[in-house]
């Protein structure tokens, strides 16, 4: 493909672009992800290894499930870290910091989040049997297109407060992106997020942000799983208290009622970004499905949640390849560096300066889909109703928020 024949509709098959730029394509999503993905183990006490091969295996298990038409990809959900912290807080240290990760409690915590992800099938089944055009008539553009808004808005607490760390880095990031998605030709137009993280942490290096000492310690290949941190763990070692494991479900499943809705909204989100209607087609009973079982697969093996990744339908937004292939051999990538945590640590390392500038521009592109969905529905806001559903849902999304 030459350099001024990207089309603007987008590129549905990237092997049209060559395997080395579908590799590159890959590691772009994977940095894109890398930096949420890793932040909720941080906070939880959870293995970031093995979150990191079932973030790959979750999202490999998505597309099959999704009969390998949806280019999303699954990482680690925030959303249960509320969950986490009630039933296995992190424990204080020497200085009486919440730092210790609670080991003994976060099996039964992974246990509530399994039993959340088993209500996705309940959800699923009910779009199958009911149909999805009978569900989603309480999903007009009205209310999908705010929704989708609120996410993007939602989560730019999270990127400015990163960017704070060291704006000059981040602002680096910022215009890096801007610069090669606006004037860049051919392969540089759509890596731009890659080229935004790899000069950003360049110079956040040189200029002393970056601590690399864990990088020199870390081992080249280690297993990702810790047996004994898992749900099977738990049960095989004859030592389990029913009693948390039920005060652990009661406590977490509920949250599977907002990442549910959530999920609706992503979907929304990425056939808007792709123009192509994944709600009718494979569905959402097959999507729900997907995130569900990969979900409960995770947490079973001391993995966080999982859900659909906002940066990564940011980074199908500013690139315009909207190959499901891509986002799968981000996927297989995850999976094989979740084997080396000299690389983990390498990510890990990442200026949080330069994490906030890439999601910045991310966060913003998924509230521009959204405003673009509600544009090309026409809506008309001339109607005080459709004022009303769309002040509720904005106002209620980021007042609970903040």
């Amino acid at each position: 493909m030459s350099k001024q024949s990207i089309p603007e509709t987008g590129i549905y098959d990237a092997r049209e672009l060559g395997v080395p730029k579908m590799l590159v394509l890959g590691f772009q999503h994977m940095f894109a992800m890398f930096g949420a993905t890793v932040l909720v183990p941080a906070l939880t006490g959870l293995s970031v290894s093995a979150t990191l091969l079932f973030a790959g295996l979750g999202t490999l298990l998505f597309h099959l499930l999704a009969k390998g038409k949806v280019p999303a990809f699954l990482g680690s959900s925030f959303a249960f870290i509320g969950g986490y912290a009630a039933v296995a807080p992190m424990l204080p240290d020497a200085a009486g910091e919440a730092t210790i990760p609670n080991l003994e409690m976060l099996p039964y915590a992974c246990f509530g989040v399994a039993c959340a992800g088993l209500m996705y099938l309940v959800l699923s089944l009910l779009f199958k049997i009911f149909g999805v055009r009978r569900v989603m008539r309480f999903f007009p553009p009205i209310v999908t297109g705010p929704i989708i808004i609120a996410i993007g808005l939602s989560l730019s607490s999270s990127a400015v407060n990163n960017c704070q760390a060291s704006w000059p880095v981040a602002l680096v990031a910022i215009l890096v992106v801007v610069v090669c998605n606006i004037w860049g030709k051919g392969m540089i137009k759509i890596i731009p997020i890659l080229l935004g993280v790899i000069v950003s942490y360049i110079v956040g290096a040189v200029s002393g942000q970056v601590d690399f000492t864990a990088v020199r310690e870390a081992d080249w290949i280690g297993l990702p799983v810790v047996w004994s941190e898992t749900v099977f763990g738990l049960f095989g070692s004859g030592n389990v208290d029913v009693g948390l494991l039920g005060t652990a479900a009661v406590t977490i499943i509920p949250i599977a009622l907002a990442t549910m809705v959530e999920h609706i909204g992503d979907m929304c989100a990425i056939s808007s970004t792709c123009e192509r209607n994944y709600i009718q087609d494979p569905g959402l009973h097959r999507t729900l499905l997907g995130d569900g079982l990969a979900t409960s697969l995770a947490a079973l093996f001391g993995a966080p949640a999982n859900t659909t990744y906002g940066e990564n339908t940011g980074v199908l937004a500013l690139s315009k390849v909207y190959d499901p292939r891509v986002i799968r051999i981000a996927a297989v990538l995850a999976i094989i560096f979740s084997c080396c945590p000299k690389f983990a640590e390498v990510v890990h390392a990442m200026p949080t300066a330069t994490i906030g500038g890439v999601s910045l521009v991310l966060y913003g592109m998924i509230s521009a889909v959204g405003v673009r969905n509600v544009v090309e529905n026409k809506v008309d806001f001339t109607k005080s109703r459709n004022v009303i559903i769309a002040a509720l849902i904005l106002v209620l999304a980021i007042g609970i928020t903040y």
